[in-house]
């Protein structure tokens, strides 16, 4: 017997397992939950300690670009500095300054940012309008009165060549850094402020300008680093350091590379800098800095253009962390090992008291199963719980037994019943569908056709013997019908109206008798065209077109049909607007789900709109609002016309302002045998829909 049987077929190994399921499975799992829990808490931790670490230091690199700011402020105020440039004495003045205010150069400039003076060596005249701080302490803009800037060499060298020496810094080779062809660096990171100097008349004089070059300012990184990191703040013997980037390369640092000395002119990691310098992100994340693992934070420098040209960095070594959590770990591994196992041995101890009963009760499961329902476990010794469970089990066996063949009875009469009621159920709901579906086509297959077949045999017949004993009329009378010719005209404009409504009625009734042949169509050019056939109504009614022609489709339709469509709906918003209004008409692509389906035309007025009663009888024949004019066919044979291509037409109207109707043409005709009904929305009042 394998393994697998065995435990497959015996309570006694199920209980064992059981019982060492504890140490066999749950230990590891546990253990691997632990180190998992405690490597990602861990982890996230150090990042949040470092990203406060990041923001502590990065607000007083803001505070020191600002003191620089102030600074220039302070000086562009002095009254020394008025009294200085009334008596002549301004490189005095500005070599003092340049101490006494702590920055490393001060420039005294024009209204037009030429140098009038300077600490350093700058000519007089020189240009410095060109430096965004300057140009704004000049146009005195509410901004920044000091940024961070790149200087290079030359513009070093202008105003000192001892700040020039001072940024000079050879590059170290560094592990994981990017390739580098240069040997030194040689620009300038620059904090760079300038003020305005007014008169006492509040008159633009001069502008201050000041600078502080970051490159190799220990004092900065040291003071960030005691502000981030002061003493006890790192517990586990770690050590916390910042360092301020030009580019990739560390120009002020307490990074150390041996003997204490520190690590400037080393690079960051390539991964660093694309992420920081590259991709404009915040790192927070461990990192190689220099010769060892850093948990550190990253944050880049931008310039007066949004450059990134430099780095803040703050972070602390990795390594004591690492070996606390795992000693951590280890301690936790050896506790559960000692408490699983002593756990395991005492619960085989008593697990051979259940091993008896549970075989028993096994073993008539077994049976059953086999096929003898009459299988019981009988008494036991055991007069524990386990004994209670045997009769019970017994009792329960009794009870399904019963219960089984009174359920096994109840779903054969109930399955029965549910198929009955079922097909029952679908005949119902099909046979309602049918009839509903055929008594609303009948009622009006009824009334149209009732309606058109009066209409063509009693009113098409007299109306054609009046029009031709009119004419009869007209040619007897000769030059004496001049006297009633008023009258013989209303009789003739009455007798064509009788005719366009019979011939109305008979193309709602059979629209397949008048529908024409199928073209590719421009709805653009059908737009002009129905413009200028409805000229007189638009001049008429003062009404002003607006035409948004967008599409460039071209769709298969009749073109008189879909004209026919098209004045009609303008004719309809012509005579909604009595008073003068805007008429617009709009052609779109129609796409769904990613795929061209035709053309919309929105022919939309400013009127009153359209009631909402009114709204949802719009396209029903014979519906119309205008009571002494037009038959309430116009809008039914648009959309029977449109309907017959697979299109339609809707209907948007909000009360008090106008109503927009939507013709949705297709590119390629899906012809139908059975409408469909209009889509509908919206409401207003008092359309006149013909």
């Amino acid at each position: 017997m394998s393994l697998i049987d065995y435990f497959r077929g015996s309570v006694r190994a199920k209980l064992l397992f059981l019982v060492l399921a504890p140490l066999a499975l749950g230990f590891p799992i546990i253990m691997g939950l632990t180190w998992y829990w405690s490597h990602t808490y861990y982890h996230k931790l150090l990042v949040f300690k470092v990203g406060s670490d990041l923001v502590t230091a990065n607000e007083y690199f803001d505070r020191v670009i600002e003191g620089v700011g102030n600074r220039a402020d302070r000086l562009a105020a002095s009254s020394r500095l008025t009294v200085a440039m009334s008596e002549g004495r301004l490189a005095d003045f500005l070599l003092a300054a340049r101490g006494e205010f702590d920055v490393d150069f001060v420039n005294l400039l024009d209204v037009n940012g030429r140098v009038l003076n300077s600490s350093g060596g700058l000519a007089r005249g020189s240009g410095r309008s060109h430096w965004p701080v300057v140009s704004r302490a000049i146009l005195n803009a509410a901004s920044e009165r000091s940024l961070v800037e790149i200087f290079d060499a030359q513009a070093l060298e202008d105003i000192s060549p001892a700040l020039r020496e001072r940024a000079r810094l050879a590059l170290v080779p560094t592990a994981r850094a990017a390739p580098d062809p240069r040997s030194h660096e040689e620009r300038g990171m620059v904090i760079h402020a300038a003020a305005p100097v007014y008169d006492a008349a509040g008159n633009l004089v001069a502008v201050v300008e000041a600078g502080v070059l970051l490159n190799g300012n220990l004092g900065f990184v040291d003071t960030i680093n005691a502000i981030v990191y002061r003493d006890d703040s790192l517990p586990l013997g770690s050590k916390g350091t910042a360092t301020l980037f030009l580019g990739d390369t560390r120009i002020a640092t307490n990074v150390r590379l041996f003997e204490g000395e520190r690590a400037l002119g080393t690079r960051a990691s390539v991964e660093v800098r694309d992420h920081v310098l590259v991709g404009g992100r915040t790192w927070l994340e461990t990192a190689f800095v220099v010769n060892d693992w850093y948990v550190s934070g990253y944050e880049p420098i931008v310039d007066s253009r949004g450059e990134r040209v430099g780095m803040l960095y703050v972070g602390f070594l990795e390594a004591p962390f690492r070996e606390a959590k795992t000693v951590a770990l280890l301690v936790i591994f050896c506790l559960f090992l000692v408490i699983s196992v002593v756990g395991a041995i005492w619960s085989l101890h008593w697990a051979r008291s259940i091993f008896r009963p549970i075989e028993r009760m096994h073993g008539v499961i077994g049976r059953i199963d086999g096929g003898d329902g009459e299988a019981r476990v009988g008494a036991v010794d055991s007069r524990d719980e386990l004994g209670s469970l045997a009769h019970e089990f017994d009792h329960l066996l009794d009870v399904l037994a019963l219960k089984r063949t009174q359920l096994e009875q109840l779903a054969a009469s109930l399955d029965r019943k549910v198929e009955e009621r079922t097909r029952d159920l679908a005949t119902a709901n099909a046979e309602l569908r049918a009839a509903q579906r055929q008594l609303v086509m009948s009622e009006k297959l009824a009334a149209i056709g009732e309606l058109t077949a009066g209409v063509a045999h009693e009113i098409s017949n007299p109306t054609a013997v009046i029009q031709g004993n009119l004419d009869l009329l007209r040619e007897e009378l000769g030059p004496h019908a001049q006297t009633v010719i008023g009258e013989i005209r209303l009789i003739d404009e009455q007798v064509n109206r009788i005719r366009l409504i019979v011939t109305k009625l008979l193309q709602f009734a059979r629209p397949g008798e008048f529908a024409g042949y199928v073209e590719q169509v421009d709805v653009n050019t059908v737009l002009a065209d129905c413009l200028v056939l409805t000229r007189h109504h638009l001049s008429k009614r003062s009404v002003r077109v607006e035409q948004w022609l967008e599409t460039r489709r071209r769709v298969e339709i009749n073109a008189q049909e879909l004209q026919q469509v098209l004045i009609n709906l303008i004719v309809n918003a012509v005579q909604a607007m009595p008073e003068g209004g805007v008429l617009t008409l709009r052609t779109e692509d129609w796409n769904e789900h990613n795929a061209a389906r035709g053309v919309r035309i929105v022919v939309q007025d400013t009127g009153q709109g359209i009631r909402a009663d009114d709204l949802a009888r719009i396209f029903d024949p014979f519906f119309t609002t205008k009571k002494t004019q037009g038959t309430g066919l116009g809008l039914s044979i648009s959309y029977s016309l449109l309907e017959r291509y697979g299109g339609r037409i809707t209907v948007e109207s909000t009360p008090g302002a106008g109503a927009a109707f939507t013709v949705w043409v297709l590119s390629e005709p899906e012809y139908r045998k059975e409408g469909i009904e209009p889509a509908r929305n919206g409401g207003g009042q008092d359309y006149r829909a013909e």
